[in-house]
């Protein structure tokens, strides 16, 4: 079936469009890390269901009945305790004097890593300190260790190495993030080439922008939407007629099957405007210090060190490591032989019998 308009003849080769996939599609953010609001909320709940049935098992094994009156955390409670040390990472930032990109990206890493791990068995505190670690390096701003732990108080360089392998596992190894900021810089460079701009823009309606991008970090808005549409609605918050001029110099004006429209976009991006001006906020102070006192008590235990599950999940995994390292030994030796073969093994190389004196 043909992907050009109506009426137009059929072809048999591929058109140029067809050829070209933009290198946003290619990526692993948009194969991997894009998600339905229904989706999301749906790996939420489950990571979060067996969580609790895990960690109500480990305390019921500890102590039958211990689980009983516990008040383990909701999915949306988690997510409320994780946005508020989404905060914590630009005050950083500042004090570090980190580029806007190491920002983003430990933002974007720490919630990628709660798609796959929860807060009853990882705290934020340390995963949000790691994960801003980790981008420092992967976006090329490198930091020591040593310098980067001394100026966060109470914290030591093991809080951050001894999670850092699990982050970058939890992230697929997967550390490229596209922005939604560098797309917006995009667009206020393409506003200043349009031929029928008469006089210059005011910085003023970028950093309005920035902010609203800023804002959407606190949301989920790049988990469901691209770079761009985030990116086009911040500055349409900022400035609706530069945000339109722009688009119709990009959008076609009539809707053909492989190409978005500004009829078709224009929901898409009411639904990102009122997510980043309802959500793009720091969470409730308090409601966030009863969840973390809730998850004192509901933690996972076997990740408290010093706990009675903790010794006995350490003792088994070193069981567990015993048997694998005695059993490769036993492989090994079965697979030895004599490296002159079996049957020159069981042959005398010199005849003691052979009497030469003869």
């Amino acid at each position: 079936m043909s992907s050009g308009p109506v009426g137009a003849p059929e072809t048999t080769g591929t058109t140029e469009s067809q050829q070209r996939q933009p290198l946003y599609e290619a990526s692993t953010q948009f194969r991997n890390w894009r998600f339905s609001p229904e989706g999301l909320a749906q790996i939420r709940e489950k990571l979060n269901e067996a969580a609790v049935a895990a960690i109500r098992n480990t305390f019921e094994v500890d102590q039958p009945g211990s689980s009983t009156n516990v008040s383990f955390l909701h999915a949306n409670e988690e997510v409320t305790l994780v946005k508020l040390y989404l905060t914590k990472i630009p005050q950083l930032c500042a004090m570090f004097r980190f580029p806007e990109e190491v920002e983003a990206t430990a933002i974007s890493y720490l919630k990628r890593f709660y798609l796959k791990n929860t807060v009853m068995d990882w705290h934020p505190k340390n995963v949000m300190l790691t994960a801003l670690f980790l981008a420092t390096k992967t976006t090329n701003n490198p930091i020591s260790l040593e310098t980067y732990t001394t100026h966060i108080p109470k914290t030591a360089p093991s809080d951050v190495l001894d999670l850092e392998f699990l982050v970058a596992q939890s992230l697929n190894f997967e550390f490229t993030v596209w922005h939604a900021h560098r797309a917006l810089w995009g667009i206020w460079l393409d506003l200043q080439s349009l031929p029928d701009m008469q006089q210059n823009v005011s910085p003023s309606i970028y950093d309005a922008a920035l902010n609203h991008i800023r804002a959407s970090r606190l949301t989920d808005a790049e988990l469901i939407y691209s770079p761009s549409q985030i990116a086009l609605t911040a500055f349409s918050l900022a400035n609706p007629e530069l945000a339109l001029k722009w688009a119709q110099s990009k959008l076609l004006p009539d809707a053909t099957p492989s190409h978005l429209t500004l009829d078709t976009i224009s929901p898409v991006l009411e639904l990102i405007k009122s997510m980043i001006l309802n959500e793009g906020h720091a969470p409730d102070v308090e409601a966030v210090r009863e969840v973390d006192r809730r998850l004192r008590i509901c933690k996972n235990p076997e990740k408290v060190v010093g706990s009675t599950a903790y010794l006995a999940k350490q003792a088994e995994e070193e069981r567990k490591a015993e048997e694998k390292r005695h059993k490769k030994v036993l492989e090994m030796q079965k697979g030895q032989s004599d490296p002159f073969g079996d049957e020159i093994q069981g042959t005398s190389l010199v005849d003691y019998d052979d009497d030469d004196d003869d």
